[in-house]
């Protein structure tokens, strides 16, 4: 049987590895050990974080609307409480996005809520 040589594919991989780390310090740039676990970690990372970005908007939107809700004499909470009697199916992204953009359509939500 023929022998076998496989510097190519062990070269590629490693040479895929460190463009991935391009932009990394010191020696996880350049040294594959430390590079192996700076992309794993760095994965990991990404994953994660790309799910609490959503709880970190949800978390701003309701500070916002609650900071422009506030001067029309009610509170989060209860313009949240008024908007699900009144049957008004605004989501907090679109009630943040009013209240910081277009303030009088904001102040007519508030004033309907508060009928």
């Amino acid at each position: 049987m023929s022998r076998v040589k496989r510097g190519k594919g062990h070269l590629k991989r490693r040479k895929n590895l460190l463009r991935h780390t391009k932009g990394y310090m010191w020696g996880r740039k350049s040294k594959i050990k430390l590079a192996k676990t700076a992309v794993v970690k760095a994965g990991v990372n990404a994953y994660r974080d790309r799910k609490k970005n959503k709880s970190n908007f949800r978390a701003l939107w309701n500070i916002r609307i609650n900071a422009a809700v506030r001067p029309h004499g009610l509170t989060y909470s209860k313009l949240i409480a008024g908007l699900k009697t009144k049957n008004i199916t605004l989501d907090r992204k679109v009630l943040a996005e009013l209240a910081l953009e277009y303030p009088k359509v904001f102040e007519a939500v508030v004033a309907k809520v508060k009928e």
